[in-house]
């Protein structure tokens, strides 16, 4: 698979697959007894097939996943179901999750900004718990639906911190990681680059660009062309509500000689569908780069999610026939009149996390809109104001889907 680097050679693959030939001719598999298989009775060559068979199965998940995150598709980043007392209510995150794979989300993006970073706190212990009840209700899907989805997990903190946390997502068997800047202004920039090549030495690394307001800061041009170099970075979120900064992002991204294995993923909530529609262009030396973005990875994509399925899927149908048409730009603007409404922009972004928790209750996916912070809630006058969105845009909204399906996601 061009653009990414698999840590099995070829070489090894393929005695995998040897192995599993011969055993496959040369050695029978026991019938049941008693409605089980008495897997200690096997021949020695029977569970090196069984292994090997495994192994094979895993590795090709790992490459389908990793092909689609290249490819680009719908990543929401996956809010903490709670309940009345603030505890992990794990029933509705099941459903939760379950809503996002059957409403055709390409991937999952856990433990992130939108997941709350307090999970890693000691008090709370959830940021494994997390992971690992995401890794099973995904796998769950996979089995069912034979479709690929793209298991990310949130990576933060320090280079120790960081790498512990990449190293436990790759033990739960997690495609990439989201490198979050956030929290580390104290390090300049060398420290930054050093550590995402140690967590990409890991896992493969999606880079991040986080708005200053949520614990980012401003990285230049030189920055992300280095950091684009990384070997195992494999996509970039741009996420600083800016378009300069957004720019130096992308140019980074075409100009750089590994520019075909880095996927552009939008997580700029104010301004999808432009970011999305966008081929940028740059000019240099006689050689035109372009490179546009494929995807999101995005907090606003945690609430109605398969209009943005939708979404992402009518962009690419106008993308490829070269036609946008006007009321493609009046929905770009609607979308982003509704982001304002749940991420608070007004306030400071005060209120994004449970602004994100009021629409997913309203839908009855969540019991309330509770965060692990008891300071978090709804600005002065939100609530108005997503009433207000849900009235006007009643098209953005995937109300009927979730109705239909929420008595099944919330079976256990």
């Amino acid at each position: 698979m061009a653009g990414y680097r698999i840590r099995v050679s070829p070489e090894t693959v393929l005695n995998h697959m040897a192995h599993l030939h011969l055993a496959k001719l040369h050695y029978i598999i026991p019938t049941k007894q008693a409605g089980r298989f008495h897997s200690d009775r096997l021949p020695e060559k029977q569970k090196q097939f069984n292994n090997m068979k495994r192994l094979v199965c895993c590795l090709k998940q790992s490459m389908d996943a990793l092909e689609l995150l290249r490819a680009g598709c719908v990543i929401p980043a996956v809010p903490l179901a709670l309940d009345k007392n603030r505890s992990w209510d794990q029933k509705r995150q099941r459903a939760l999750l379950r809503y996002y794979l059957e409403s055709g989300a390409g991937g999952l993006a856990v433990a992130v900004h939108t997941t709350q970073f307090e999970i890693r706190k000691p008090e709370y212990g959830l940021y494994q718990p997390l992971l690992q009840l995401a890794a099973e209700e995904t796998e769950a899907y996979i089995r069912t639906s034979s479709r690929p989805v793209v298991k990310v997990a949130g990576v933060c903190g320090p280079v120790e911190q960081a790498v512990a946390e990449a190293t436990l997502a790759k033990k739960l068997g997690y495609h990439a990681v989201l490198l979050s800047p956030g929290g580390l202004s104290a390090y300049d920039d060398r420290y930054l680059l050093e550590r995402a090549r140690k967590v990409a030495a890991i896992l493969p690394v999606i880079g991040f660009y986080l708005q200053t307001s949520c614990g980012g800061r401003r990285l230049s041009y030189d920055f992300w062309r280095e950091f684009c170099a990384i070997e195992n970075m494999v996509a970039l979120k741009s996420a600083p509500f800016d378009r300069y900064q957004t720019l130096d992002m992308v140019r980074a991204a075409a100009t750089s000689p590994r520019a075909d294995q880095i996927t552009l993923y939008t997580g700029n909530d104010d301004n999808i569908v432009a970011d999305l529609m966008t081929t940028f262009c740059f000019e240099e030396s006689g050689i035109t780069y372009r490179k546009g973005f494929e995807g999101g990875l995005l907090g606003h994509w945690a609430v109605w999610t398969q209009k943005a399925v939708e979404l992402l899927e009518n962009i690419r149908q106008y993308r490829k026939e070269g036609q946008f048409t006007p009321e493609l730009m009046t929905l770009a603007a609607q979308i982003t009149d509704a982001n304002a409404a749940f991420f608070d922009p007004s306030h400071g972004f005060a209120g994004c996390i449970a602004g994100v928790h009021e629409v997913l209750h309203r839908q009855g996916l969540l019991e309330g809109i509770w965060c692990l912070n008891p300071e978090e809630t709804l600005s002065p006058g939100q609530k108005e104001e997503i009433d207000r969105v849900y009235a006007m845009y009643p098209h953005l909204n995937d109300d009927a889907f979730v109705t239909a399906n929420l008595e099944r996601w919330l079976k256990d």
